[in-house]
């Protein structure tokens, strides 16, 4: 009777863990730093407000967002990254999102996720130095 209970809660966290919600990972691995909305640390941690959606339009940007190491360097799965980043997007930055944008999707967030940044600001300033289309 143990083992089935045991077996049970573990199905259960599993499917927990799979149906987490992106809002809900932000609060728990992107609020610390990013702030509840998303306003960030003026100097020290970016702002996403009015702001994340410009490096999806930008060669290179795409990938910046799942290389950054607070991304890059989480423990959730890539699905999870990738849900979390179109949520992002929406929430914070939904005007500057490009017309053509392609949500982010698990393989993508796989194939690119790893090595992280290890410039990030030098990298995040190249981006942001290039015009919007």
């Amino acid at each position: 009777m143990r083992v089935a209970a045991a077996v049970f809660a573990a199905a259960l966290g599993s499917a927990r863990i799979a149906a987490a919600d992106p809002h809900e990972d932000y609060m728990l691995h992107c609020q610390g730093c990013h702030g509840p909305g998303g306003e960030g640390l003026a100097g020290s941690v970016p702002s996403f407000r009015d702001n994340v959606a410009r490096f999806v339009a930008v060669p290179a940007g795409r990938e910046y967002l799942v290389r950054v190491p607070g991304t890059s360097q989480s423990e959730l799965s890539d699905a999870r990254i990738a849900a979390l980043l179109n949520w992002l997007l929406h929430a914070f930055s939904p005007k500057q999102i490009p017309a053509d944008f392609v949500p982010y999707d698990e393989a993508e967030v796989a194939r690119v996720r790893h090595p992280p940044l290890l410039n990030v600001q030098a990298v995040r300033s190249g981006l942001l130095s290039h015009p919007s289309p």
